[in-house]
């Protein structure tokens, strides 16, 4: 769909090209999606970097669990942001927060400043916030952040639509990406809902285990 990106979310070099193959616009590589993504080795990064053309935004995630860092976690993936950059990806995936669940602004701008160049998304660690929508306006005051992965805060995209569509309104120039079950069944209907340019999903371009690669 013109002016739609669709993004996979994978974390095998063979979902990657089938994704890409099945029309995915964007692909976020990841480890470990039973625990909802960590970061992906710089082989298999390489090697999806080499055998693709669309974009590639991966994780930056060290470890399970969540997503108040220490500042030597901190440290590490700082030092990934620069080694993940530097082998071309277009984009890196990151959250923090604090221990209240608020936005952890000084995490989060260390990392922006790291991946300066390149798009740097908010992932789901929005949607444990209080607020999402007063997450996004804090993030706006964020340099460098250019989008947030988000499901309104609600365990499905098409059950967070109202507050996705205020995050919508109150992101200014930052880009959301609506997530959260969505698939290539109902992606059209969520669409119509949302009325937003960028959507996520593992199924979000179908079934990526129909075939081998």
């Amino acid at each position: 769909m013109k002016g739609i990106i669709l993004e996979a979310c994978v974390d095998t070099f063979s979902d990657a090209l089938i994704a890409a193959q099945q029309g995915a616009n964007r692909i976020e590589l990841c480890s470990d999606l039973a625990q909802d993504g960590l970061t992906p080795s710089v082989a298999l990064t390489q090697k999806v970097l080499k055998s693709l053309t669309i974009p590639i935004h991966v994780m930056i995630r060290i470890r399970a669990g969540d997503f108040h860092y220490t500042p030597n976690e901190l440290a590490l993936m700082i030092d990934l942001v620069h080694q993940y950059k530097a082998l071309g990806v277009q984009g890196i995936v990151f959250g923090a927060l604090q221990k209240d669940l608020t936005i952890d602004v000084d995490s989060t701008q260390q990392i922006a400043n790291a991946a300066d160049g390149i798009a740097v998304v908010f992932h789901k660690a929005i949607d444990l916030t209080p607020d999402p929508v007063a997450a996004a306006k804090t993030l706006i005051k964020i340099k460098g952040v250019s989008h947030i992965l988000t499901s309104g805060g609600a365990p499905t995209a098409k059950i967070g639509a109202e507050i996705l569509r205020k995050m919508g309104s109150a992101s200014s120039h930052l880009t959301i990406i609506a997530a959260g079950k969505i698939n290539q069944r109902n992606f059209m209907e969520i669409h119509e809902s949302l009325g937003l340019a960028e959507y996520h999903g593992k199924l979000i371009v179908g079934d990526l285990h129909r075939q081998n690669v």
